[in-house]
Formats: structure tokens, C-alpha cells, sequence
């Protein structure tokens, strides 16, 4: 839509045409919604990440629904990087081309297989705008714990991989100790945070008094969540200067406007990509007005502007 305000962001010097884009992991390589709408209106995708060797992740039933969202437990299944820049680098390009940044996700169980992946990229990937590092994934090394859960596990996976890149880096996080683990990622390097993962949950099938998915737990995304993200959005945009991509539970133009006023200077819609396919565009659309309506001339007016 045609606006009078400018809805224009910049995050870490990669200029966005506007604040919404899409989450990892809902959104492909963003050529599977063409059919739906004009992918290059938003102002950003995150692919679904990747490891430099492909992961078959866990074995099914792997996602549910729940009242207010559902319930996934992929296991980060990918065709790996090589595979991945083949099937959608193309696409990908031209997407980067016509004003749309392109962010391309890392992820790893160690160290090295961050670097790998990291590495991979640069090579491979001249389309990537900008990498994001998934610090959720289980750390096989210190026995499965998230790489993101403590200040030191986040930090150390930034600054393996800081020097081997130029792109702007970005860090997923996860959803524990968010203010402390945002200022350790500042310190480490990071340029922008990516907030809030899934949170754990389990669910039960009372009939069989078995998990409803083949681990027994998984994580929480959806409308479930919203206000958990939004608190740790703030909570993040008070420890740390950088700028935030924030997530969770994004439904409306509503939605969206509560974590920009929490501290977000761009939104990523997630789980409402699987409900509505034209749940990005309409989002946009949908903020653009709430902005027009806030009495302003730019979105960047607004970062950050809640009043508590």
C-alpha cells in the first residue's frame, strides 16, 4: 500500500524497504509463497536454516496444534547448505535484487559445525544479506543443553565465528536469560538479535498417556506466546544497544506494533505463515495504518516508544 510515512528500518547497516519479514523455518526459501503474493514487498525472509551436511531431524508425528498455537519438533531438518544454495540461490538472488534482504541461517551442534556453516555461506551464498546464528540448537558436547541458554554458551558461538564473516550477524535466541545473553552477544560481536525462539512445552495424549509427538517435548509457538515475547523483546531492548528482529506470535498489524514499541526495530512473522499464506503482506499492510494513525512521519519514531 502507498503510505505517508516512511516504514524504511536499517539493521546493522542492511536497509530494509520495511519492518516485516518472516521467521525461519515458516517461510522456505520464500519461492514456495510466489503462487500466493509478490514475496519481494516485504522487507525481509529468513530461510529455513541450515547445516553444512544435511539433517534428517526427528522422526514423526512432529508438529500438533494446541489452543492458541502449535507445537514443533522438527530437529532443524535440512538438506544442508550445498543443496540448499542449488535448489534456491537463484531465487534467492533475485530476491536480494529487487530491494527484499535475504537472511540465511546457520546451525550447529558445536562450535565447529557453526564455523563449517558459517564458512559455507560465505562461500556459497553471495546473495545472504546478512547470517543468522540458531544458538538453540542442543550443544552435544555439554550434553544436549541449548548453545543460547547461558550468557557464556551464546557469546562463544559469536565469537568462533565472528572473524569469518563481514555480513552483518545476527543471533536467534534462545528464550532463557534474555537480558544478560543480549548484553554478552553485544559484547561478543553480534549486530542484531533475533527474539524469541519457541518456548519448550509438552503435550499429552490422554488416550494413549503418550507424548502427541515423538519426543516428549517441543516448542511453543503462536498467539500462546505473544506476551512472552513482547516482555523479553523489552527486556532485550533494555540491556542491549542493538537492534532487534522481533518474534513470536504475530498475527496482526496489533501484534506487530506491541513489539515494535517494546524495543523491536523490525518483526518477523512466523506461525501465521502456516494459517494464512498471505499472513506477511496483510500484517504489513495492517502496521503501515497503525503507524499513519500514531501521528508520525516515520516507523523509527516509534522504536522502543512504549510508556511504563
Amino acid at each position: 500500500m502507498v503510505s505517508s510515512v516512511s516504514m524504511a528500518v536499517e539493521l546493522a547497516g542492511m536497509r530494509c524497504q520495511n519492518p516485516v519479514g518472516t521467521a525461519s523455518g515458516t517461510f522456505g526459501a520464500g519461492w514456495q509463497f510466489e503462487g500466493f503474493y509478490d514475496v519481494s514487498q516485504l522487507g525481509f525472509i529468513t530461510a529455513k536454516g541450515c547445516s553444512f551436511e544435511p539433517w534428517e531431524g526427528n522422526p514423526a508425528p512432529r508438529m500438533c496444534e494446541i489452543p492458541s498455537g502449535i507445537m514443533n519438533s522438527v530437529g532443524l531438518a535440512n538438506p544442508g547448505i550445498p543443496q540448499f544454495v542449488q535448489q534456491s540461490g537463484a531465487y534467492l538472488s533475485d530476491l536480494s535484487n529487487k530491494g527484499c534482504r535475504v537472511i540465511c541461517q546457520a546451525a550447529g551442534h558445536t562450535l565447529d559445525e557453526y564455523i563449517q556453516a558459517v564458512e559455507a555461506y560465505e562461500e556459497m551464498a553471495p546473495f545472504a544479506d546478512a547470517l543468522e546464528l540458531n544458538i538453540s540448537c542442543p550443544n552435544i558436547a555439554s550434553g544436549g543443553a541449548a548453545m543460547g541458554a547461558t550468557p557464556e554458551g551464546a557469546a562463544s558461538v559469536v565469537k568462533a565465528v565472528r572473524g569469518r564473516t563481514t555480513r552483518p550477524l545476527i543471533v536467534k535466541m534462545a528464550p532463557e536469560r534474555v537480558g544478560e545473553v543480549a548484553a554478552a552477544l553485544e559484547d561478543a560481536g553480534a549486530d542484531i538479535l533475533s527474539l524469541i525462539n519457541t518456548i519448550p512445552g509438552m503435550a499429552i495424549d490422554v488416550k494413549t498417556r503418550k507424548s502427541r509427538l515423538s519426543r516428549p517435548t517441543a516448542g511453543v509457538s503462536g498467539p500462546a506466546i505473544h506476551a512472552i515475547a513482547v516482555r523479553m523483546i523489552w527486556e532485550a531492548h533494555k540491556a542491549s544497544s542493538l537492534p532487534i528482529i522481533g518474534m513470536g506470535g504475530i498475527f496482526s498489524g496489533e501484534d506487530a506494533a506491541e513489539c515494535i514499541l517494546a524495543g523491536a526495530t523490525a518483526v518477523a512473522v512466523g506461525t501465521a505463515n502456516l494459517v494464512d499464506p498471505l499472513a506477511a503482506p496483510r500484517i504489513l499492510d495492517e502496521l503501515t495504518t497503525w503507524v499513519e494513525s500514531q501521528g508520525v512521519s516515520d516507523i523509527n519514531e516509534l522504536i522502543g516508544a512504549v510508556a511504563c
